[in-house]
């Protein structure tokens, strides 16, 4: 059964949370085996990052966020998805100020206040 015209149903969020966690999820593993300092430089550094759990983690990750966001396109237009997939720039960028430190300035911050005010917008809208 479809939700009324402008709401979002508990499928539709639920797949939407999942492909928040799985990308953030996914990247956070990415920079966690790109930033290790033991790594060295070159093929190396390749076959270093191939050996540890957080690229693989990463691609997992990516993996079944791909097969998440196919579900959840299939329910909701490409255009109100995509608005509302930018949500994960959003959780990408305080996971990084919390895991690694990050800096966060006044502009980035002003640019989580503007698409997180996008994407309320769009899920209001519907």
């Amino acid at each position: 059964m479809m939700p009324a015209e402008g709401s979002i149903s508990t499928l539709v969020a639920g797949l939407w949370l999942l492909n928040i966690v799985l990308d953030t999820g996914g990247q956070l593993a990415f920079k966690a085996a790109a930033g290790d300092e033991a790594a060295g430089d070159g093929l190396a550094r390749w076959k270093h990052m191939a050996s540890r759990p957080w690229l693989w983690l990463g691609i997992g990750s990516y993996v079944v966020e791909f097969l998440v966001w196919i579900a959840f396109l299939s329910l909701v237009p490409l255009s109100e998805g995509v608005l509302l997939g930018s949500i994960n720039i959003v959780a990408i960028m305080l996971a990084g100020r919390f895991l690694f430190g990050e800096k966060l300035t006044r502009l980035r911050v002003a640019g989580i206040l503007l698409v997180t005010l996008g994407v309320a917008i769009v899920g209001v809208s519907g």
